[in-house]
């Protein structure tokens, strides 16, 4: 769900949000590279410089990527032909026939899996709207996204709901574009601490927004299927500026776990 607030953020004050649902699909265009298996797991932005957006009717602007001091991340290049051997291998390394029936596929299933996971591409994600006539310091939430992405520690699976927030001012994030940004950074070797604040940097970059908020809460197989073997949902969240006050924060948490009205 996605909804809006309004009200001073300086003195924040409740009023029963304008609720939409954010139940639609993503596009899952994929791009084609082949090349070396170099993958970062850094913290990083990804540069894409100037570029003109036209949003639906609106006017076009020119969403300009903020410098950043964090080394840009180079384009994922997948080598199919390196994780299929890796997969061949991995069968061997556990004790299993790679030509047995069953299995003589899997290591290129394996090899297609990772490329479609590390090669997915977001679409257009800058998509902003002229806020001009209703420039009331609102409070933008859209909340229950959630994403997959791989621990970068095990290379196991970890799944997140992601919940963003930020104060417009000038332009307002194209509802889909939320999902965009979720799924740009999870689809990558990740951690969930650096993860929340990726999505905080977009949001900021795309929107010139200072009041951003974002929340995951993730339940990891590297938790769940070894060591302790036990389920835990593991929150993390940035509050940036006025989402650091107490009521700004309340709030956004409201709305973020649904506990509005006895829910």
């Amino acid at each position: 769900m996605a909804q809006m607030t309004s009200g001073s953020r300086q003195s924040v004050v409740r009023r029963a949000p304008i609720v939409i649902e954010q139940l639609i699909p993503l596009d899952q265009a994929r791009r084609c590279e082949a090349s070396d298996h170099n993958m970062s797991s850094t913290s990083f932005n990804e540069p894409r410089g100037n570029k003109v957006v036209r949003t639906n009717g609106s006017e076009a602007r020119m969403a300009t990527e903020r410098a950043s001091s964090r080394a840009a991340r180079p384009a994922p290049k997948v080598s199919v032909k390196r994780l299929e051997r890796i997969g061949h291998n991995l069968l061997l390394a556990i004790g299993e026939d790679p030509n047995r029936e069953g299995l003589k596929m899997t290591p290129n299933r394996f090899a297609r899996w990772w490329k479609e996971f590390i090669d997915y591409d977001p679409g257009t994600i800058e998509t902003t709207f002229a806020f001009e006539s209703f420039r009331t310091d609102q409070m933008v939430v859209c909340t229950g996204v959630p994403v997959f992405s791989l621990c970068e520690h095990h290379l196991l699976p970890f799944k997140c709901e992601i919940s963003m927030a930020y104060i417009a001012t000038e332009h307002v994030l194209g509802l889909s574009k939320f999902a965009r940004v979720a799924h740009k950074y999870s689809h990558r070797l990740q951690v969930q601490e650096r993860l929340v604040h990726q999505i905080a940097d977009e949001i900021t970059a795309i929107t010139d927004a200072r009041d951003v908020a974002v929340l995951a809460r993730g339940e990891h197989l590297c938790m769940q299927m070894r060591g302790i073997k036990s389920d835990g949902l593991m929150s993390t969240s940035v509050m940036r500026n006025l989402f650091g006050s107490t009521d700004a924060r309340e709030e956004f948490l409201t709305l973020a776990l649904g506990k509005r009205n006895g829910r």
